[in-house]
């Protein structure tokens, strides 16, 4: 792993269980993204979630930008979510896995 995304999510109050739901249901999606090597969905606050994923290169990072979570994500952004998602890019310096 050389390379990941880190995403922060704010939904609006009245679709924050629906959007964990939606997170939570994106786990089979990570699992079938062959160069996704790890993915992580969380919750910081009542509203605001966010997603660690990771990858070897920068094909892997790019097909999962392009892949159906991020396409679930967009589409939840028009009705559920109070802004975009904020998709940043990050260069890993060290990793612990288990």
């Amino acid at each position: 792993m050389k390379i990941g995304l880190l995403a922060r999510i704010e939904a609006k109050p009245e679709y924050a269980d629906q959007v964990a739901g939606l997170l939570g249901e994106a786990l089979q999606l990570a699992r079938e993204e062959e160069h996704t090597v790890t993915w992580f969905a969380f919750r910081e606050s009542a509203t605001t979630f966010g997603v660690f994923d990771t990858f070897e290169d920068e094909r892997g990072r790019t097909a999962h930008l392009q892949g159906r979570i991020a396409e679930a994500l967009m589409e939840a952004a028009k009705t559920m979510l109070s802004s975009p998602p904020d998709i940043r890019p990050v260069d890993l310096l060290a990793v612990k896995l288990p």
